[in-house]
């Protein structure tokens, strides 16, 4: 019978860490690596480490690497890694890996509470009758339904498949728009995303960030989504052109939107302040304890198959 081997935090098991490690993270991985911050890594420690850990969103640009020769593997504990040079870990050969799906189930929830909170205006009612206007006004205007909807995912990965099955299932129908089909999904796959606005009530922003994802939804992708239309984005602030988004919610171009990211956190475009129909959160639709314990996992299991030998379980295609 294979057996795992004995980890302890020789010097063989060194991991710089881009920021300090979460509370969490620290006692449940203690003895098991050695941890030093890169930041304040002497040179042999620069020279010999072989994994850089990357906690959150810290940026990891061709400078921190250049000092890094000897590093092998980037672990990252997001979805999405466009705040890596992915340029010089590919020219490098370098591995990257990401949170896998652990951030899928809550990420998904949470979409789906947004666009049930947009299309039935549930932050504004909130707000109108906390103001007492319920009692001196009457009742809230009437918002739309959910169920039925057209919804269009974008990005049919971890994330955007739970999406689908939980917006399925209000008997919404659904396509998706991706990099290529998904053979074995059952959902209809447009392959031009103006086509998929065009053609949807709801438009579900899922995707990674990268240059060719850079505002792929901009003014033209919003008219055709059109007046009734709604926008949710849990992927990243930059998949959008922000103020065009502005734009159009002001013109009433777009229904509404739900917004998780922004384009540049955590400054949110004030004008979005005032809009009932603009839903805005600050980057959580994938926080909560058990997430957290689940990228803790993926996290372990990835520094266990590296320093054994055995295959990664969430690399990235760079």
């Amino acid at each position: 019978m294979e057996t795992t081997p004995s980890l302890t935090a020789d010097e063989s098991r060194l991991v710089l860490l881009v920021r300090p490690l979460l509370p969490e993270f620290a006692a449940a991985l203690a003895g098991r690596y050695r941890f030093v911050l890169a930041a304040d890594a002497d040179a042999s420690a620069a020279a010999e480490a072989r994994v850089l850990l990357v906690l959150g969103l810290a940026p990891v640009t061709a400078e921190h690497l250049a000092r890094l020769p000897a590093v092998e593997l980037v672990l990252g504990t997001s979805v999405g890694v466009d705040h890596v040079d992915l340029d010089v870990c590919r020219s490098r050969g370098l591995t990257v890996t990401n949170a896998g799906a652990a951030f899928a189930d809550d990420s998904a929830d949470y979409a789906v509470g947004l666009v049930v909170g947009v299309l039935r205006r549930v932050s504004a009612a909130d707000a109108y009758v906390r103001r007492g206007r319920w009692a001196a006004d009457g009742d809230y205007p009437l918002a739309t339904k959910v169920s039925g909807k057209r919804v269009g995912i974008v990005g049919l990965g971890n994330i955007g498949s739970r999406v689908a099955r939980r917006l399925a299932a209000f008997g919404c129908a659904v396509s998706y728009h991706s990099r290529s089909p998904k053979p074995s999904s059952p959902y209809t796959f447009v392959p031009s995303l103006l086509d998929l606005a065009a053609d949807s009530d709801v438009l579900v922003l899922c995707c990674s960030l990268t240059e060719e994802t850079k505002h792929m939804v901009d003014r033209e992708v919003m008219e055709s989504l059109g007046k009734d239309g709604v926008l949710i984005n849990v992927g990243r602030g930059g998949l959008v052109d922000e103020p065009e988004l502005v734009r159009c919610l002001q013109e009433g171009v777009l229904g509404g939107a739900g917004l998780d990211v922004f384009e540049n956190e955590p400054a949110v475009p004030p004008e979005l302040f005032g809009m009932d129909n603009a839903l805005l959160s600050d980057h959580r639709a994938v926080t909560t304890p058990e997430s957290f314990r689940g990228v803790l996992e993926v996290v372990t299991a990835n520094l266990d198959a590296f320093f054994s030998g055995r295959p990664l379980v969430s690399p990235v295609q760079l």
